[in-house]
């Protein structure tokens, strides 16, 4: 099923990476996301467990209040308001090891983004990735509804070594 969707969206599995909420309960799921695609590092090294870190303000378009937080840890950012560049820079410059950025359309649940590079004199060195406005939306909902500061998630997750009914797929969304 995966990888016949893979071929209707003209994507191969290779251009997708995938991680695993292991808290708070209610969103234990593996949720897909798309590395950018001229900037930013690759995932060299699997974490187990790392704080998934929702970005005050939500655009990460500035001085985040909570960077004290997403040192070390990775951040979860919603598009808008300014470039996927500069929302992975200024999470590098709080000491992120990664920045996830959730589509602001929160009843995205199909359509990924190309996140590309815009300035060409600019660059940043952590990996970046791109989630479905749904999913960001859920998670950050979760969050919010425990009073919780984060999610602690296992990334990146190989799903070719899980078989297809142990998959931990959101139900909102269709794989």
């Amino acid at each position: 099923m995966l990888f016949s969707l893979c071929r209707l969206l003209g994507l191969r599995i290779q251009e997708y990476l995938y991680f695993h909420v292991l808290s708070p309960g209610d969103i234990r799921y593996i949720f897909t996301a798309t590395p950018a695609k001229d900037f930013g590092g690759v995932f060299n090294m699997r974490y187990e467990q790392i704080y998934l870190v929702p970005s005050d303000p939500p655009d990460a378009c500035g001085v985040l209040n909570n960077g004290a937080f997403i040192e070390g840890q990775i951040a979860l950012v919603e598009r808008g308001g300014c470039s996927f560049l500069s929302k992975t820079r200024t999470v590098q410059e709080h000491g992120g090891q990664a920045v996830i950025i959730a589509d602001n359309s929160y009843d995205n649940d199909s359509a990924f983004v190309e996140m590309i590079q815009d300035d060409t004199q600019r660059t940043a060195d952590i990996p970046a990735l791109f989630l479905l406005g749904r999913d960001g939306h859920m998670i950050r909902r979760s969050l919010e509804q425990h009073g919780l500061p984060w999610a602690v998630i296992s990334i990146p997750v190989n799903v070719t070594s899980i078989p297809s009914y142990e998959l931990l797929q959101p139900p909102w969304m269709i794989w």
